[in-house]
C-alpha cells in the first residue's frame, strides 16, 4: 500500500488529505491481517461486515477527497463517520466473542479513533464558513 500512498502523494497536491488516507490505509492493511484469524464460521458474517464497512467507508473518503463542494463532502464525510461508528461496534463485537486478543482490541480501537477525530475535525471545518 506503499506505492498507493507515494501515487495518491504525486496526483493530490492538498497535503492535508493525505494523512487521513494514509491513515485509512493502514487501518485496512491492519484490519485484513486480523479478520483472517477470525474462526471460518464468522466469514460469512462479521468478517464480512467488517470488509464491507471498511472499503465501504475508503470508497466514502476518496468521494470526499476528490469532491470540491464542501456541501458534497460533508455528505460523504457523514456517511464516512456512520461507518467508522458500525467498525467500532464490529471491533467491540470480535473483542467480546474473542476472536481478537487485548492488544489487537487496543491497537484496532486507536486506529480507528484516530480516523474517526480527522473526520471530525475535517466535518468541523467543512461546516465553518
Amino acid at each position: 500500500y506503499k506505492l498507493l500512498i507515494t501515487l495518491y502523494a504525486r496526483e493530490n497536491k492538498n497535503n492535508s488529505n493525505l494523512v487521513i488516507y494514509q491513515k485509512y490505509l493502514e487501518f485496512i492493511s491492519y484490519t485484513n491481517d486480523i479478520v483472517r484469524k477470525y474462526p471460518k464460521s464468522e466469514t460469512f458474517c462479521l468478517v464480512k461486515e467488517i470488509k464491507g464497512s471498511l472499503y465501504s467507508g475508503f470508497r466514502l473518503l476518496m468521494y470526499a477527497i476528490k469532491k470540491f463542494s464542501k456541501q458534497e463532502k460533508l455528505k460523504y464525510l457523514s456517511e464516512l463517520d456512520i461507518n467508522l461508528a458500525l467498525l467500532k461496534v464490529y471491533i467491540r463485537l470480535s473483542f467480546k466473542y474473542k476472536y481478537i486478543s487485548a492488544q489487537n482490541y487496543k491497537t484496532w480501537s486507536s486506529l480507528i479513533t484516530d480516523i474517526c477525530n480527522m473526520v471530525g475535525g475535517w466535518i468541523n471545518s467543512c461546516q465553518k464558513r
